[in-house]
């Protein structure tokens, strides 16, 4: 296998880390008492549209040709930092 299907793998696979952990959080805001079901919700709904917004981005870089693929791999791991830091908060806020 090369070095971006490689690649792309191990993003896949972080994603679907990232929804399995994103659907606990739900559980638990769904379980919780109403104030911390408020103080979750903001970081869960952001969580979620970083997520998206990761597939998106993993998609276009699937899609990309091999002369574009760097800089497509560049913005990709610009979004991957703030999905990453989404994901932390709201595991973060799901523990206060």
């Amino acid at each position: 296998m090369r070095d971006r299907e490689l690649y792309q793998e191990k993003l896949r696979a972080q994603l679907d880390e990232w929804k399995a952990e994103l659907e606990k959080l739900k559980a638990k805001a769904a379980g919780a008492r109403a104030d911390v079901q408020l103080k979750m919700k903001p970081e869960i709904e952001k969580a979620e549209r970083r997520l998206e917004e990761g597939r998106k981005k993993l998609s276009k870089l699937a899609e990309a040709s091999d002369e574009a693929w760097e800089s497509a791999r560049e913005r990709l791991e610009s979004v991957w930092g703030s999905l990453k830091s989404a994901f932390d908060e709201a595991t973060r806020r799901s523990r206060e």
